[in-house]
């Protein structure tokens, strides 16, 4: 698969189908990245297990955080991996042990490793490189549009929200 572009669809079609990450690299400090994406992924339904040897036991946002993804207590959709890329090989080769497979390996902006993304998907994985969920979810929901961002309309016009969980989901484009 060509991991320079992705098409809609198939960000979409992920993004429909997981339901539990694993994040490899999850902090607790709530200036990281790792944090709000974990912040954003839960608002949005997704249950998040955060990774990180440094702070297993404890909690980040509620989620008891694990040393390794071998030490997860259940299967999980997608693991989502906020590490360098030189670590990316090893991860796929914990992910590959696991029993189900994850249906998903994403690696987030800046992470990218071909050959490691290749095992995976031979192991019949599908493979997200260099984006990030959190941003691909409200690209796809619209939601970055209720604030002008990508839409090329600015607005103070105040969009009409529903009762309860506010969510569009992600559409299929």
């Amino acid at each position: 698969m060509n991991h320079d572009t992705y098409d809609n669809s198939y960000i979409a079609g992920i993004l429909n189908s997981v339901k539990t990450v694993a994040m490899v690299g999850a902090s607790p400090n709530d200036v990281r990245p790792s944090y709000f994406v974990l912040k954003y992924l839960l608002s949005k339904g997704f249950s998040v297990l955060p990774i990180n040897p440094g702070h297993a036991g404890k909690e980040i946002l509620g989620r008891t955080v694990y040393a390794s993804l071998a030490d997860l207590p259940q299967p999980v959709d997608m693991v989502d991996i906020f590490r360098a890329s030189s670590a990316v090989p090893g991860i796929v080769d914990q992910v590959l042990k696991l029993d189900p497979l994850p249906k998903v390996v994403w690696m987030q902006l800046g992470v990218r490793h071909d050959e490691a993304a290749a095992r995976a998907e031979a192991a019949g994985i599908k493979v997200v490189m260099n984006r990030c969920p959190k941003i691909e979810y409200g690209k796809l929901s619209g939601e970055i549009g209720w604030t002008g961002v990508n839409s090329g309309v600015l607005s103070s016009k105040k969009p009409i929200m529903r009762q309860g969980f506010q969510s569009f989901g992600v559409r299929q484009k």
